[in-house]
């Protein structure tokens, strides 16, 4: 699928990158609060998604940044070229998370409950 400018999300700003990390700090203090397990483990599945989580996302979002200043017109020093290596390498740590996806599984199979995680709207790979 190719993404069109109306799949796209709105541009970025700082209070919008501000509201994730809050979003991900409010659900720290939720899973420290002693939830039930289910609907803990309904909140956090989306997250570790195989597909569409955050491991991949960040992954995906390191990759993009080492391709945007390896392609920008200014020639790269090897100091850049191996910073540039290093984003590589850290993107492709965190998408072997994926296996977070997996061990969730086996944690809602001993809670009985089935979640889904709800599709991305947007495969721009």
């Amino acid at each position: 699928m190719t993404c069109t400018k109306e799949h796209l999300l709105p541009d970025l700003t700082p209070d919008s990158r501000r509201t994730i990390t809050e979003t991900l700090s409010n659900l720290t203090d939720y899973l420290r609060a002693g939830p039930d397990p289910a609907q803990a483990l309904a909140l956090f599945a989306p997250l570790v998604d195989e597909d569409t989580g955050l491991p991949i996302q960040l992954g995906d979002a390191l990759c993009a940044l080492a391709r945007l200043l390896q392609d920008h017109p200014h020639a790269p020093s090897p100091i850049q070229v191996n910073l540039i290596a290093e984003l590589r390498i850290a993107a492709r740590e965190l998408a072997d998370q994926h296996v977070l996806h997996y061990v969730l599984d086996d944690l809602r199979g001993l809670y009985g409950k089935a979640v889904v995680s709800e599709p991305r709207r947007c495969q721009c790979h």
